[in-house]
């Protein structure tokens, strides 16, 4: 009796690795076959439906599997039945015809026992593991490794040998290794077994070796103590390593919403309370650019990014110059007022947008190319973070480039250095203004088009960036854009560090105490101005 189960596992594996032995019988003469015999007649029909390699032969075997595969006894066809108790219901197992309502009594259960359907799981696990389809290979190997069943051992070992895509072999043998632990194998294949499990990916290591700590044999309970120390040591240097990850990523979002700012507040000394409305205008550009392309051209949705790109930049730029032309120029020197100013400025832009747009959260879409993560060691990896990264990082050197190199970044720094001498030497001051402001807007607004793909866009999108923005300019000191890169990233790595153990409240609050302590024995930030602009 006890030889029973390994030996018709040896016959489905037979008769697996030779399908043309089952090649004489359809499998809608094998499933004629089920009502017929005792359970032994039916495990040997199961495994010769698994072997014909019907694609029809899954959903019959999991019918049979879960008692819903009946004879009906007019006719003698197979059925899978469903409905309610008292109004069952019947398709036909093999073609899928809808056959109505069968009636009560109308059909007769084809009965399994305890043995039989490990027998079925062995036969579905086989057909799974090997099917065309690589997902459902890989789903099967999967779920393999999170239930491992000793019948499934050779089917296993011979997906392994016939696998040619390497990622579905390795999950197999991640699963090959757990059935053996299952298995009654001895020690010295059980310890190998943990050694191969060791390899994986932490929480598989424990998830899969926990239930092996107290294991009677003491060589192989000190193994998978080891293994599962090794992995924990391993998930705590990933772990850290994602919060590095996490932090250079906040960073590159409070780079892309403070270097606006490092223009019009470090460069020209303007307190612009707007400019966190500035960057939600970015967003709102980027949300009405989308919905025109699904409207119109649905198809060139996967551009819609980069063509928000530089209409945000364009149209916030402009309101920019407005707010420059209309406001600001009448207060220079009264740093008081423009900040009153500004900041009903903020106000009048959210209330339009409220007005225009509505008060709720709108939907922006990802672009099929920014979607999705992949697996960087222990760690998983956005690529809208990654996009992110890159965007502002381009954007800081585009910007840096163009304060160096260009007419326009020339004049702006004369004027910022020695105004009276620019204007005496043709520069028109008022002009450079205008743009200078206009210039730092308008990258408000790529910060805006950034933060639409991680952020909720609404009216309110910039006032939780505002502050953080003044943060990082005054601690990378007032004016210079290297020192607004290193305060952002640093800000944002710190930030993800104290997170986990003082939480995301409390973190934000130690930071904001270490600036006040550092501004007051450094006034000037990290990388103060030298020259005629820090004496100014």
């Amino acid at each position: 009796m006890l030889l029973r189960p390994y030996l018709r596992l040896l016959a489905l594996c037979l008769a697996m690795l030779t399908p043309l032995a089952a090649s004489a019988q359809t499998l809608d003469e094998l499933v004629a076959r089920l009502p017929d015999g005792s359970y032994d007649d039916r495990a040997a029909v199961v495994a010769e439906i698994a072997a014909t390699g019907d694609p029809r032969a899954l959903a019959v075997l999991e019918a049979l599997l879960e008692g819903e595969l009946e004879q009906r006894n007019s006719d003698g066809r197979i059925v899978i039945v469903g409905g309610t108790r008292r109004a069952p219901t019947g398709t036909d197992a093999l073609t899928g015809e809808e056959l109505g309502e069968l009636g009560r009594r109308a059909t007769e259960r084809i009965r399994v026992n305890n043995s039989l359907r490990r027998t079925i799981r062995t036969a579905m696990g086989v057909m799974t593991l090997r099917d065309p389809d690589p997902a459902r290979r890989l789903a099967a190997a999967e779920a393999a490794l999170r239930s491992p069943a000793v019948e499934q051992l050779d089917a296993l070992d011979a997906a392994m040998q016939a696998e040619e895509l390497d990622y579905i072999r390795e999950a197999q043998t991640l699963a090959h290794a757990a059935t053996i632990l299952a298995s009654d194998a001895d020690t010295e294949t059980k310890i190998e077994a943990v050694g191969v499990i060791a390899g994986a990916p932490a929480l598989t290591v424990q998830s899969t070796l926990n239930a092996y700590r107290a294991a009677e044999d003491p060589a192989l309970a000190e193994a998978v103590a080891d293994a599962i120390d090794a992995a924990e040591r391993r998930q705590a240097l990933w772990g850290q390593a994602q919060n590095l990850w996490f932090g250079l990523s906040l960073g590159s979002v409070l780079l892309l919403a403070a270097i606006g700012l490092a223009i019009t507040f470090g460069v020209m000394g303007v307190i612009n309370l707007a400019h966190g409305e500035l960057v939600m205008l970015g967003a709102y550009t980027t949300f009405v650019v989308q919905e025109t392309i699904r409207t119109h051209a649905p198809e060139y949705f996967g551009w819609s990014l980069a063509i928000a790109v530089p209409l945000a930049f364009l149209f916030v730029g402009a309101v920019g110059v407005a707010i420059e032309r209309g406001i600001v120029r009448h207060l220079y020197g009264r740093p008081l007022e423009t900040l009153l100013a500004t900041w009903g400025v903020s106000l009048i832009l959210q209330q339009a947008v409220r007005s225009v747009f509505g008060p709720t959260n709108r939907e922006v879409g990802t672009p099929d190319w920014m979607s999705g993560a992949f697996q960087l060691g222990e760690m998983t990896v956005t690529w809208p973070r990654v996009a992110i990264v890159v965007f502002s990082l381009t954007v800081f050197f585009g910007l840096l480039l163009t304060m160096r190199y260009s007419a326009m970044g020339l004049q702006m720094r004369a004027v910022t250095q020695n105004r009276a001498m620019a204007a005496n030497l043709g520069i028109r001051t008022g002009r450079v203004d205008a743009l200078t402001f206009g210039l730092g807007a308008g990258i408000a607004g790529l910060a805006g088009v950034a933060l639409s793909q991680i952020d909720n866009v609404s009216p309110n999108l910039g006032q939780g960036y505002i502050i953080d923005s003044f943060l990082v300019v005054v601690f990378g000191g007032v004016g210079n854009l290297w020192g607004t890169l290193a305060a952002a990233m640093s800000l944002g790595v710190a930030n993800k560090f104290l997170e986990p153990w003082a939480g995301a409240v409390l973190g934000k609050i130690l930071i904001l105490i270490f600036i006040i302590l550092f501004i007051q024995k450094r006034p000037r930030g990290l990388f103060p101005q030298r020259g005629r602009a820090a004496e100014g």
